[in-house]
């Protein structure tokens, strides 16, 4: 066992004293996990190395975060607005908006819109949920044939990053009441089984369309040249669409309304930049943030040290883990908590030392035997002024279970971080 599990709990420390200070949330998407047999039982948290994380949980306190509450998708964008302090019952509205913003495509207030995976579809069943994690090149023509096929004043496809795309209707006559599923819940199922669905009449001619254009997409995608050289040269096709998520444009309260600090988010995908400028948060880009292995992890730690200069409040989004979670690949889930903690985490915690309040989690599971992102609460440790430090020693999810911090759920960690909400 490569790591020491917390002990017991310590103080309760809910109600210290807070000065101004900067902050900064290391957000690892999909990083939590279950105990791996292949890796002896432990979960790659707790077997991977992960110094500066560790040093976030020994010099802080440690707890739990319920990101994914029932009654709403478990979703990435539920569960970032969970971490954040969103008002889940009265503020989502679904991903398609929040990406939309993120793409900065402006919503008319009849609009819907839908995220749109380009997948891999093979004998009816959907193979990959990411298409093979096509290049940039190859989704933007493929977005372009499907425009040009089934593309209208009143129906857009608008290209994002790789498989990552929107779907968006225009006009009157749309409806948000239409029940789509998460692509990547549906590894290996029979695509027909699991299409679009009307939630009330009105909403039927909507869910119609949606269940056309993703039956009718495959031979569209497949006779693209992008496509045809990636069969040739053995790749898998992004031969499939798959709409989910639908919304109409919301708002949501300003973060800086609400806690009273100006913040700033950095992401390579458009789910979290979205919610960041829904949020009223600078969106920092990267260049070369890819949102895959092959990330940018010191440009995006640079650009955290340069925003916290004139910043209080920085949250850093790692994709990676996520996305090589999804593949149920448990060495490379290694290689990108690891690249977070030495290239990202450690890299910050060095340029901006111990003035700097630090929490790290992930916004859910996946468990990389299932693939899927899962509900259990998630692990935080926080390090902060005036916080005592507790008993844990590691960041993992066993450790952190037996912190001070205790379950938290809904705006918790942010009103630890920076104070109780104030009223709207």
């Amino acid at each position: 066992m490569r790591k020491r599990s917390g002990a017991t709990a310590g103080p309760d420390n809910h109600n210290h004293m807070r000065q101004k200070q900067k902050t900064i949330v290391f957000l690892g998407d999909g990083m939590a996990d279950e105990p791996v047999p292949e890796l002896g039982g432990l979960t790659p948290l707790q077997y991977a190395r992960t110094p500066a994380m560790d040093s976030i949980a020994r010099d802080g306190c440690s707890g739990t975060l319920l990101t994914l509450p029932a009654g709403f998708p478990t979703g990435s964008e539920v569960a970032n607005m969970s971490v954040l302090g969103c008002d889940l019952a009265s503020e989502y509205g679904g991903r398609g908006p929040l990406e939309a913003a993120g793409r900065g495509i402006a919503l008319g207030p009849d609009d819907v819109a839908f995220r749109l995976n380009l997948t891999t579809v093979g004998d009816g069943r959907l193979m990959d949920f990411a298409g093979g994690h096509l290049d940039q090149p190859s989704a933007d023509e493929l977005i372009r044939a499907l425009n040009n096929a089934f593309g209208s004043d009143a129906v857009r496809f608008h290209g994002g990053l790789s498989y990552r795309n929107l779907l968006v209707f225009h006009g009157a006559g749309y409806s948000a009441r239409v029940r789509t599923e998460k692509p990547d819940d549906n590894h290996g199922e029979r695509v027909a089984d699991h299409l679009a669905l009307a939630l009330e009449p009105a909403a039927e001619p909507t869910a119609a369309l949606l269940r056309r254009l993703t039956l009718e997409a495959g031979p569209v995608l497949e006779a693209c040249p992008a496509n045809r050289s990636r069969a040739l040269a053995g790749k898998p096709m992004a031969n499939g669409i798959w709409p989910s998520s639908g919304g109409c444009r919301g708002s949501l309260r300003k973060f800086e309304d609400k806690y009273g600090v100006f913040g700033a988010v950095i992401s390579a995908v458009d789910i979290i930049n979205g919610l960041g400028r829904c949020l009223g948060l600078d969106v920092i880009p990267v260049s070369g943030a890819t949102g895959y292995l092959d990330t940018n992890y010191e440009g995006k730690a640079d650009a955290a040290i340069q925003a916290l200069a004139t910043r209080d409040f920085v949250y850093l989004h790692l994709e990676a883990i996520d996305e090589v979670s999804h593949e149920q690949n448990t060495r490379d889930k290694l290689r990108a908590i690891e690249a977070f903690d030495s290239r990202i985490v450690a890299r910050v915690l060095a340029a901006m030392g111990r003035d700097l309040n630090v929490a790290v989690l992930p916004d859910h599971p996946v468990p990389v035997r299932t693939g899927k992102h899962t509900r259990t609460p998630v692990p935080v440790a926080v390090r902060m002024s005036g916080l005592n430090p507790d008993s844990a020693l590691t960041f993992d999810e066993i450790a952190c279970a037996r912190g001070c911090l205790g379950a938290m759920k809904n705006g918790d960690l942010m009103s630890l971080l920076f104070g109780r909400p104030r009223s709207a």
